[in-house]
Order: structure tokens, then C-alpha cells, then sequence
């Protein structure tokens, strides 16, 4: 997510502390679930399940402050 971006991205994580409390969320649930993929995190199903909807409820709020914030420099 923002691979393209990563000096705005870096922007945001200093001048938005919401931005970058989720952005921190979103790297440390990906990478959870990334270990539960490969099987180094033994994980239930629900866990996992709840896991995934969390990451995708923080990119769907990063996404909306990020085009915010696009908005209101452009």
C-alpha cells in the first residue's frame, strides 16, 4: 500500500498522528498474518478472520485520510 508513494507517506506518518497509528497497525497486522500464511504463527480461524477484517478496516480509513490529505494540498 503507498509503495509508490513513500515520501508523502512519510510526510503523513510525522504530521498526522491518526495516519500514523494506523499505518503502524496495518504493517504490524500484515506482517502477523503474513507469518500466519507461512505457518510461524500458529493461529485460529476467528483469530485470523478478525485479524483480516482489522487490516482492512485500517487501510480503508488510511486510504480516506490519505486522498483527505491529497485533497487539501492540491
Amino acid at each position: 500500500m503507498f509503495e509508490n508513494q513513500q515520501k508523502d507517506v512519510e510526510v503523513l506518518i510525522k504530521s498526522d498522528s491518526e495516519f500514523r497509528s494506523l499505518y503502524q497497525r496495518h504493517q504490524e497486522l500484515d506482517s502477523k498474518l503474513r507469518d500466519a500464511d507461512l505457518g510461524v504463527l500458529p493461529m485460529d480461524d476467528t483469530t485470523l478472520h478478525n485479524m483480516k477484517k482489522e487490516k482492512l478496516r485500517a487501510k480503508d480509513k488510511l486510504i480516506h485520510l490519505w486522498e483527505r490529505h491529497h485533497s487539501s494540498t492540491h
